[in-house]
């Protein structure tokens, strides 16, 4: 377990690091009831630093899997107009987002997976303004985790829950450099290195990157037309800082929705609508989801894959070495959070707009043009192996190594 020092600095990093709260905002906690006392934690240093005011989004995982297995599809997604009032009130008032996500990666399952999949969609459309603006970085959000009892037992089957939360704090703290002296400076150390390898890949302006691996990914993905790369920190469109995923050791960008051929095998199991995929494998063609198969979760990833046409393309490209304080704990999260920042990985569905230069001022027919790709959904899945080879292609065919066995080597 973390001392209160080190939960102050957490809550702290949240606010000053991740989502960058100013003084006088607005700030909306979303979490679990579960996590209600961190909750607590964030919402009294958000005042320390100057919050207007701050208020709570409340989840509850257990009662949205009894309502999924006794609720009819059809209810299930009639979204409450007052739900997507809220959301709007968030845009409208440029709200301070600060998410825990924290809790049982196996929730549903034994659910019906079709009333899933429709529950799902019905919301992503229902708050379809709500998430453009916080891909777009109009409002500014952070994502943090903390230990759950069922979400503990997951990662440490062979110890008691008690054990399992102290070892999951144990290595969130770590991760999260909350072991250090000054937390918020050896964030800030940590972004500066990132983004300098964002500027090596943005001076190259590749225009394929090639991953390959022994588990049998072989996989050519085109980046989108006059893309950047971006690594940890972001500016949101007030021009303010903030860190979006914390923790985080990826560097990504957008590929071209027109220019990906080739097939990828999952290198980590995909948690989604509280259901676990693994061993799946998918090829794609001139850009386009063409085959896909599924040893767990079959009927989860089909899905997705048929939840809307732009989630057959990809919307993210991600690299991380095999050497980050994640991969290194050598502990399979079964929370993307974490794990996507223990492997390179794509993603299934949209682009953020961030992603390619002027992006946010463009029409959706502009970003199209460049490639760009757009969907309901944005799933990321975790592709990067101990063994993967990757290489950047430029426009005149020139071979530039950027990973071998798994590490960056620039």
């Amino acid at each position: 377990m973390l001392s209160q020092k080190q939960l102050e600095n957490f809550a702290e990093l949240a606010v000053r690091v991740g989502a960058n709260m100013q003084p006088d905002q607005e700030v909306v906690i979303r979490c679990d009831v579960q996590c209600k006392d961190f909750a607590h934690l964030i919402a009294q240093k958000a005042y320390q630093f100057g919050a207007k005011y701050v208020s709570m989004q409340w989840r509850d995982e257990v009662l949205g899997r009894i309502n999924m297995l006794n609720a009819s599809k059809e209810t299930l997604c009639q979204i409450p107009d007052y739900l997507v009032e809220q959301s709007k009130y968030y845009i409208d008032n440029k709200v301070c987002l600060i998410s825990i996500s924290a809790g049982d990666p196996n929730i549903m399952k034994g659910c019906d997976p079709d009333k899933l999949a429709a529950a799902n969609i019905a919301s992503l459309k229902a708050n379809k303004e709500f998430r453009n603006a916080t891909m777009s970085n109009y409002l500014r959000w952070t994502i943090v985790s903390i230990p759950t009892r069922a979400w503990a037992q997951q990662v440490f089957p062979n110890d008691d829950a008690d054990v399992a939360v102290d070892k999951m704090w144990d290595a969130i703290g770590h991760i999260m450099r909350l072991d250090t002296d000054d937390p918020v400076a050896a964030w800030r150390q940590h972004i500066a290195t990132l983004h300098r390898r964002a500027a090596f890949l943005n001076s190259h302006n590749f225009e394929y990157i090639h991953l390959k691996n022994n588990s049998g990914t072989d996989l050519t993905v085109g980046l989108a037309t006059d893309h950047e790369w971006i690594a940890a920190e972001e500016k949101g469109q007030d021009g303010v800082p903030f860190t979006a995923n914390m923790p985080t050791e990826e560097i990504f960008t957008a590929p071209h929705n027109r220019k990906i051929n080739g097939t990828v095998v999952n290198a980590l199991p995909l948690v989604s609508n509280g259901n676990v995929i693994d061993d799946f494998c998918i090829t794609f063609r001139d850009g386009k989801v063409v085959d896909y198969r599924a040893a767990v979760g079959y009927e989860s990833l089909k899905g997705i894959l048929s939840s809307d046409e732009g989630v057959l393309s990809l919307g993210e490209i991600a690299l991380i070495g095999k050497n980050s304080p994640i991969a290194q704990s050598g502990i399979l999260f079964y929370n993307t959070l974490f794990d996507e920042n223990a492997s390179c990985h794509l993603a299934l569905g949209a682009s953020y707009p961030t992603t390619v230069k002027g992006g946010n001022d463009m029409t959706a027919e502009e970003l199209s043009k460049h490639g760009m790709n757009s969907s309901l959904q944005h799933v990321d899945f975790m592709v990067g192996t101990k063994d993967i080879d990757i290489d950047g292609i430029d426009y005149d065919g020139n071979v530039v190594a950027l990973f071998r066995n798994g590490e960056w080597v620039i």
